[in-house]
């Protein structure tokens, strides 16, 4: 009886052996089977089709709208300088008066040739009008009367003669008040009183600029001025109508002016020597901020594209011969890298013109995990990412 209970006690302990056994066989390999790792994570955009107003930034300097050098016209002595330097004046404000003196003698001595003339004529007048009457009834001979009527005519020229020098008396005289010839900002004198000056020199008095409006000239490649006539002639840009000549501008410390300009003026010829091409903008300046000769950057708008394709730079590579790739989720969320061509920067974008449709998933983030054909998680660019799951720890049987 106990030997029987011994051996039933044995087989059910053999048998619980063998179970654990089995069990602790089936958490090792369960545990030593490797996990299958989730897909990578990346960040995409969402390609959609937007309204862009497209700008190109160029240097350039400013110019007065109207600028004018107060020059001499007689030659003379300065008596006194009759304005501030650095101030405002008006057109016809005098400036400098010249020593008169001998143009006022002139004047005169012209003004006496005048009244010489005058009186002559009178005479002649007379002596003619009686010969006329006298040659009719044969009281003079004809030679008589033609020598009076030519008198007559040499007198009226000799007064026309007298007159005109009257006036170019009159004129030198008013040239000794040097006025100023348009209104503006006045910059230095180059001469003082006493110092002698001629019609001929070289040297202006003063020069005169009118700063309540501005030109930016600025300078554009041909070649990039080609290519924006073939993007409108494609299609691929609108012209902006009277938005098109508005310009903005950058000061030379970065920040921005105010006030907005249009462009007025286009050079019809290349420069051989830069290849590029002069543009001119106006600016008003009523607080006069802008300086002739500041360099500044102007922001021309170039035209508008409807239905723009931007996509950020981060996202775009290229291959070994340098054409644009960019990597974009497919369907079945796997990877498919796609070459694209681009036209230009806009901001911190590329303006795509092939390549890529609205509704493509283009991958930003976990560039380096995504490989072509590889399948991966979506997420939104800038999202927060999902934490990574831990993996499975190995167990050894106890």
């Amino acid at each position: 009886m106990q030997t029987t209970f011994k051996i039933k006690l044995i087989a059910t302990l053999g048998v619980l052996l063998v179970s654990i056994m089995i069990n602790g066989c089936g958490q090792k390999s369960a545990a030593s089977a490797p996990s299958q790792p989730p897909p990578p994570e990346v960040g995409v955009v969402v390609v959609r089709p937007e309204r862009v107003t497209l700008t190109t930034e160029l240097p350039g300097r400013t110019s007065p709208h109207m600028i004018a050098e107060v020059r001499p016209q007689v030659n003379g002595i300065i008596l006194k300088r009759v304005f501030t330097e650095g101030s405002d004046v008006k057109a016809g404000q005098m400036l400098y008066q010249i020593d008169p003196a001998t143009y006022r003698a002139a004047f005169d001595s012209a003004k006496a040739a005048e009244a010489r003339a005058e009186a002559n004529l009178g005479s002649v007048r007379l002596k003619e009008g009686r010969y006329r009457d006298l040659v009719k009834i044969k009281a003079v001979s004809q030679q008589d009367y033609d020598d009076a009527y030519a008198g007559l005519k040499q007198a009226e020229a000799d007064l026309a003669s007298t007159r005109a020098a009257v006036e170019s008396a009159r004129i030198n005289l008013a040239y000794t008040r040097v006025t100023a010839p348009i209104s503006g900002r006045i910059g230095r004198s180059t001469v003082t009183d006493g110092a002698l000056v001629t019609a001929n020199q070289p040297v202006a008095l003063a020069t005169v600029q009118q700063l309540s409006s501005m030109y930016v000239d600025v300078t554009q490649s041909s070649s990039e001025l080609l290519k924006l006539k073939q993007n409108l002639a494609s299609g691929l840009m609108k012209s902006g109508g009277a938005d098109q000549a508005r310009a903005k501008l950058l000061l030379e410390d970065g920040s921005a002016y105010p006030l907005p300009g249009s462009l007025k003026f286009s050079e019809v010829t290349v420069d051989q020597s830069t290849g590029s091409i002069t543009l001119r903008a106006t600016f008003p300046n009523p607080k006069q901020v802008l300086l002739p000769g500041m360099f500044v950057r102007a922001i021309l708008e170039e035209g508008v594209n409807e239905h723009a394709i931007l996509v950020p730079q981060r996202g775009v590579t290229r291959n070994p011969k340098g054409e644009p790739l960019v990597l974009v989720v497919a369907s079945g969320e796997k990877v498919e890298q796609r070459p694209i061509k681009v036209v230009r920067t806009v901001g911190e974008n590329w303006l795509v013109s092939e390549g890529l449709k609205t509704g493509d998933r283009v991958i930003l983030e976990g560039i380096q995990r995504a490989r072509p054909g590889t399948t991966v998680k979506v997420v939104s660019f800038g999202a927060k990412p999902a934490e990574s799951v831990p993996q499975a720890t190995k167990t050894e049987p106890k």
